[in-house]
């Protein structure tokens, strides 16, 4: 069965990314760190034991946009909120376990990324925990079983997002995997630095 890794990108637009942070650094270099992280991550995930899949936003510009590598497969995130893109993302990969993460971490690495799919051959579900009680990473074994109420009353932004996200998976039981760090805000940023390089 095909391993699938998707990162759900954005445009790196001022003003459109990573706004919190650009309230403090200004909106263009944060767009530019944004930018910069994303073609880092992506190079170093993109790795023969997965499928590595750009999930963009806006769907159309996404699509047409020269940011991102063209090698690499795109399918547009589509409408609603965090857990309905993330639901359709994992839904619409072929069978196989599926991992989903943000772009804004800078310390993943693809030893993470394994780790995550090797905690799938015994569980259901994986997460990346985040020290602000939400997650970088979510992974399920059987994406096209995932329980129809999958991310529903999810608190996004929050302490409960993981909570919440475990409760809304319907008595699967997940493991859990490293706890990394995303960048919102400067303190966050501060507090980042890459992690040992490993594979």
């Amino acid at each position: 069965m095909k391993r699938t890794l998707v990162v759900m990108l954005k445009e790196p637009h001022p003003g459109r990314v990573k706004t919190r942070l650009g309230r403090a650094i200004g909106m263009t270099p944060a767009a530019w760190w944004f930018r910069h992280q994303c073609a880092g991550l992506i190079r170093r995930l993109d790795d023969p034991r997965w499928q590595l899949v750009l999930a963009v936003a806006p769907d159309v510009a996404g699509l047409q946009s020269r940011v991102w590598p063209r090698h690499l497969p795109r399918l547009p995130q589509g409408r609603g909120d965090l857990g309905d893109r993330m639901a359709r993302m994992l839904r619409h990969q072929p069978p196989g376990p599926v991992c989903v993460i943000g772009a804004d971490i800078p310390g993943i690495e693809p030893f993470h990324i394994l780790r995550a799919f090797r905690a799938l051959g015994s569980a259901e579900a994986v997460f990346g925990p985040a020290p602000d009680g939400g997650y970088w990473l979510v992974g399920l074994k059987h994406p096209k079983r995932a329980p129809r109420r999958l991310f529903a009353n999810v608190r996004w932004s929050s302490e409960h997002a993981l909570a919440d996200t475990v409760a809304s998976l319907g008595g699967l039981h997940p493991s859990y995997i490293d706890s990394l760090r995303d960048v919102d805000t400067l303190e966050d940023l501060a507090m980042t630095a890459p992690g040992p390089r490993a594979t």
